[in-house]
Formats: C-alpha cells, structure tokens, sequence
C-alpha cells in the first residue's frame, strides 16, 4: 500500500442509510454490490468486529485465510480486499483515517474473557453473544455461522516470532473505515462490549454506520 491513509469525499447527508449502534450492541444489515459503508469510531479506540456473508448464500461468508494469503499482509488497511472463503472479493477498503485494522484476535467470547481476565469475568457480555443475538434473527442461520471476523479500530501486531500482541488503540474520536462492497454482501457487526481491555479505556461507546449509493460518489 502506498498510504495508510486516505480522507473520504463522501457526505453524511447525501447518504441512503445512517444509524448509531450502541455499544454492546449488534447489528446486522444489507449492502448491496457497489454501495459504500463507513463505520465511524465515534468516541476512539472502540472495537468494531466484522463479519461479512454473501447475502444472496450466506454460505459464502468473509474468510481470514483468504485475505491474509492474497493480500500478503496480516492487518486491513487501504486498498485491502477482504476475500471470501470462496476466493471472491467481496469488499474493498476505499478510505481509511485510522489504518492498520485486526484480523486475526477473532472475537471476544465468555471462555476467553475468562481465561484472560480471571473468573469473575465469566458471565460478562461478550461480541460472540451480540454475533449470536443477531444471526437467530435471520430464518436459516445459527451459531454455526460465526465465523473469524475482522476487528476494525482494533491494533493486534505480530512481532518477528509470529506472536500477537494485543496494543493500546490508535483510533481516535471521528477516525473511520470506508468499504465499497464487490458483491452483495449481509454486514454483521458486534460493537465491542469489552470492558476489560484497556484499548477503549475500559469504556465501550457507539459507533455509526453510514452507506452510499455508487451514484452518490459518481
């Protein structure tokens, strides 16, 4: 990539869709192929996990491995297309405030809450539940549908041994991600309830999501 960065032309109010997620909250809404979606980190560092299906067969759906392989780069940033478990392009990142996004920590389960932040921790909300909480709402799709997802806002760099590190947030207030959609595509989003990483300082907040037509940006 040549930039990490690049400012969208795009306007709020020439868009065809704009809603707040809550934090804590799921949300899950079509795309259709050539629309624009901004996600926009309203307050900083808040954690926005991603998942993406095919909306016309979910059984295609965003696939880590193939994105990493084509895109030979382990963080989503400008230019990046995210793949599917087909090998099909599904969306492209078109512009990007913030840079270098996580999609390898998947998403914050129970379990995992628990193993991290101690026991006390265990029945604290958690995004796999938001995942879950939205998917039942879809005739014919289930836990069997969460698959790994993207983590926007969220920095998770790998060192020289291949190991994770989960850093301090380098998203800040008004920071967003823009994604113009190559098929057309079902959006699932889990806006982090986490309140045990310090990345959001341990306050989870809202975020918007805004979708253009094509024509808007024609």
């Amino acid at each position: 990539m040549v930039t990490k960065y690049q400012i969208s032309p795009l306007k709020e109010e020439d868009a065809v869709h704009v809603e707040t997620v809550r934090a804590g909250e799921g949300w899950m809404y079509p795309i259709k192929k050539g629309q624009i979606l901004r996600i926009v980190d309203l307050n900083g560092n808040q954690a926005v996990d991603t998942i993406f299906y095919n909306s016309d067969d979910t059984t295609e759906r965003y696939s880590v491995q193939q994105t990493v392989q084509s895109q030979r780069n382990a963080l989503i940033g400008l230019g990046s297309i995210l793949m599917s478990n087909e090998d099909n392009p599904m969306l492209t990142v078109v512009a990007d405030t913030c840079g270098d996004h996580d999609t390898l920590g998947s998403a914050c389960s129970c379990e995992s809450n628990m193993i991290r932040y101690g026991f006390e921790t265990r029945y604290m909300h958690a995004c796999r539940e938001s995942f879950l909480a939205r998917l039942l709402e879809r005739p014919g799709m289930d836990k069997r549908d969460q698959v790994n997802n993207l983590n926007f806002f969220m920095y998770v760099p790998m060192d020289q041994d291949g190991n994770l590190n989960f850093a301090d947030g380098i998203s800040s207030p008004g920071k967003y991600v823009e994604l113009k959609a190559e098929m057309n595509v079902l959006v699932l989003v889990s806006n982090c309830p986490q309140l045990n990483n310090p990345c959001n300082n341990y306050d989870p907040t809202p975020v918007k999501m805004i979708i253009w037509d094509t024509s808007e940006k024609e």
